[in-house]
C-alpha cells in the first residue's frame, strides 16, 4: 500500500498528508486482494479545489503498483475540516498473477 499512498499524495498535491490508512484482506471466488480505506487531509486555502480536482476522474485513473492492480477506488466522504478539506477513499486492489 505504500506506492499507493505516494501516488494519491502526489495526485492530491502539497500540504497533504495521510490521515489514516487501514487495509484488510479480502476475497472472492477468482480473486483475493485487500480493501483499503484510506483518509487524506488537504490543507491550505487552495484545499476544497484541489479535493474537488483529485476526485475528478478518480475512478478512471491508472495506478502502478507491485503484483496488484487498483479493481475499485472510490471517494467516500468529502468534508471540511480546519484548514483544509478531508478525503475519504475506499479502495480494492487485487493480487495480480
Amino acid at each position: 500500500m505504500p506506492r499507493l499512498l505516494l501516488q494519491l499524495l502526489e495526485r492530491a498535491g502539497p500540504d497533504t498528508i495521510v490521515g489514516r490508512a487501514s487495509s484488510r484482506p479480502w476475497a472472492s471466488a477468482l480473486f483475493q486482494g485487500r480493501r483499503h480505506v484510506i483518509i487524506l487531509a488537504l490543507r491550505g486555502a487552495d484545499a476544497a479545489v484541489r479535493a474537488a480536482r483529485f476526485a475528478q476522474g478518480i475512478e478512471e485513473a491508472q495506478w502502478s503498483l507491485h503484483r496488484h492492480f487498483v479493481a475499485d477506488i472510490a471517494v467516500d466522504d468529502q468534508r471540511p475540516i480546519d484548514g483544509g478539506t478531508e478525503i475519504e477513499l475506499s479502495v480494492l486492489t487485487i493480487e495480480d498473477w
